[in-house]
């Protein structure tokens, strides 16, 4: 009942390139396995239209009624700020919080269901970052309003893979038949994750893992790229990789996730950096990518270079958003 009075005030109030539509297939989003080829390229194509409305903004008043809350466990700038532009851009109001393992009542040891199930009654659509890996399935799986996952401790992080996925197709031109350098922190790095998992919906993809030994890929995404029939390659070799793939994907070292293992994270820290050596090794019409924030892994003189595409990267998050967050709460 809900959605369809939503959907009949903005069926009056949309602008007219946007107008609520049939049901979005997924519920809610909370890893990349969910997608499919022909679901992607429909939100890719719903984030270009987003590209226009941003451009236009405040033009669209889509989501005009509707309340996102934003539920971080971790620390996080881009994500969170992303999904409240969209929010907001799309005409929405936002109730966020931003260190909720802190500064929310799971200080005081409320259980996530126990939050998720009041916050469900304050919003129509909840944002969830959370430092264990499975809690985003955890609350989807208590509410009914859509939940999306925002990142789960090492687990997945399946809107980065998106506008991942959607800055490769816009910065190279195409998705099948690419090569792609994952390099880093490729144990922790929920984003890497989850982006081999998209990479492997598609025709002839090289993915190549470059890390340091003691934070290597881990054999379940490795034994899923093979059983999909995607090539995988480990190499040491940085500067071989970079003269051979078209997008290099940075990662830092994640220090959170060594615990008190100081030692091992100082071992992994600094091993692999981008600079203007590998740019030099690297194809013309290549790219180098990072999920942001950096340390030190690559230097900022890069940033000058056209091939650095990560801020532009991060800017195709407000899109990929802005379109989630349209077709979860008023469809197609």
């Amino acid at each position: 009942m809900r959605s369809r009075i939503h959907s009949n005030l903005l069926g009056i109030q949309n602008t007219p390139t946007i107008s609520a539509g049939k049901k979005f297939q997924l519920d809610d989003l909370i890893e990349a396995q969910q997608f499919d080829r022909e679901i992607l390229a429909d939100i890719f194509e719903v984030a270009r239209e987003m590209e226009k409305v941003e451009k236009n903004s405040p033009g669209s008043q889509v989501l005009k009624g509707y309340l996102m809350a934003t539920l971080f466990y971790e620390p996080s700038t881009r994500t969170r700020l992303s999904f409240e532009s969209a929010m907001k851009r799309l005409g929405g109001e936002v109730l966020t919080t931003e260190n909720a393992r802190e500064f929310s009542s799971a200080a005081k040891g409320e259980t996530l269901e126990d939050t998720i199930r009041t916050v469900e009654g304050y919003s129509d659509i909840i944002v969830m970052r959370h430092f264990e890996s499975g809690a985003a399935k955890r609350a989807a799986a208590t509410t009914e309003v859509p939940v999306i996952n925002a990142g789960d401790g090492p687990g997945q992080h399946p809107t980065q893979a998106l506008l991942d996925v959607y800055t490769i197709d816009r910065e190279i031109g195409k998705l099948d038949g690419i090569k792609v350098a994952l390099v880093g922190d490729l144990a922790n790095g929920r984003t890497v994750r989850s982006l081999a998992y998209l990479l492997a919906k598609y025709q002839d993809v090289k993915i190549y893992l470059v890390s340091p030994d003691v934070v290597k890929m881990k054999d379940d995404i490795k034994d899923y790229l093979t059983s999909k029939g995607v090539e995988w390659e480990e190499s040491a070799d940085l500067m071989e990789v970079a003269s051979k793939c078209d997008v290099l994907y940075q990662t830092r070292i994640q220090r959170e996730r060594f615990g008190e293992r100081i030692d091992l994270y100082e071992e992994a820290r600094g091993k692999y950096i981008v600079d203007h050596d590998v740019l030099n090794a690297m194809q013309d019409h290549a790219v180098v990518m990072h999920p942001l924030p950096r340390l030190d892994e690559i230097t900022v003189d890069v940033d000058a270079d056209p091939r650095a595409a990560y801020f532009r990267q991060a800017k195709n998050g407000l899109y990929i958003r802005m379109a989630l967050l349209k077709l979860l709460l008023v469809g197609w």
